[in-house]
This record gives C-alpha cells, sequence and structure tokens, in this order.
C-alpha cells in the first residue's frame, strides 16, 4: 500500500468517526462486506419516507420499533439504500444520457435507434461516497 493510499484509508476513517460521534449513526458492516469493500451504516431515523411516518404516527405506532435507515457504500461506486424496498434502491445523482444502437430485422435490412435514458453518475472516491451519504441522510431524513 502506498502512502498516498494509506492517508486515503486514514482520511477516510477520520470522517467515520466523526459521522458517528456527531449523528449517531452506527456502522454495520458485516466481515463479508469489509472484504468485498462495501461499508454499511444505520441511522437513528425510520427508513420511511414522510408522507409514511405520518401514517405509522396516526396510526399511533411507536417509531422507535420501526426498522431503521440502512446505506451502503459500495466499492463500484455506487450508494444504495438498503431498506424500504424489495431490492437495495440505487442513490447515486442521475444524468441524462444519450444512447444509439443498430439491429437488424428478419428481411436483413438495418435499422438504428436512438434516443435518451437516466444513468447514474459513479462516484469513485470511498470519502466523495461518504460524505454524498451523509448529505443524502441531512437532506432527506434530519428533520423527520
Amino acid at each position: 500500500m502506498t502512502n498516498y493510499q494509506k492517508e486515503q484509508l486514514m482520511l477516510e476513517e477520520q470522517f467515520v468517526r466523526r459521522m458517528l460521534m456527531d449523528y449517531g449513526i452506527r456502522e454495520v458492516t458485516t466481515a463479508k462486506q469489509a472484504k468485498n469493500g462495501t461499508r454499511e451504516f444505520e441511522f437513528p431515523v425510520p427508513c420511511y419516507s414522510k408522507p409514511r411516518l405520518k401514517w405509522f404516527k396516526k396510526k399511533k405506532y411507536d417509531l422507535k420499533d420501526l426498522p431503521r435507515l440502512r446505506i451502503a457504500s459500495f466499492k463500484s461506486g455506487y450508494v444504495r439504500k438498503q431498506n424500504g424496498a424489495y431490492t437495495a434502491y440505487q442513490i447515486n445523482p442521475v444524468y441524462m444520457q444519450n444512447y444509439q444502437y443498430v439491429w437488424q430485422r428478419d428481411n436483413g435490412q438495418l435499422y438504428t435507434s436512438n434516443g435518451v435514458n437516466h444513468a447514474r453518475a459513479l462516484i469513485v472516491s470511498p470519502i466523495v461516497r461518504l460524505n454524498y451519504i451523509l448529505q443524502f441522510y441531512l437532506r432527506n431524513y434530519a428533520n423527520n
């Protein structure tokens, strides 16, 4: 490991420690996740949206019994909300991307299709992913 990599790892650990102390966040990374370069965090708020929380309050549910918000940072550059859906939900920034492809029909004639679709921006740096997770939490859940 180079000095730069050691320094980046140290900065990442310091950022995580501050995040855990200042916001009451817990790191719940399993050994297998750590081996794969994934870090998962549990936040001190329920994982549900504001309208859903209003429904729980109206029905007199104790919000402390609801599952906590979990967000994971993956080595591949993705940040995902781990609960609240059938599969892990990507929360990376979204941008519009042009696509174009060529295909052939049964009669042998070539066609070109093009259009625009949504794509997720990868967050390559681990410390930037951690900062993105913290900003996502503060923006969407801290006031619940």
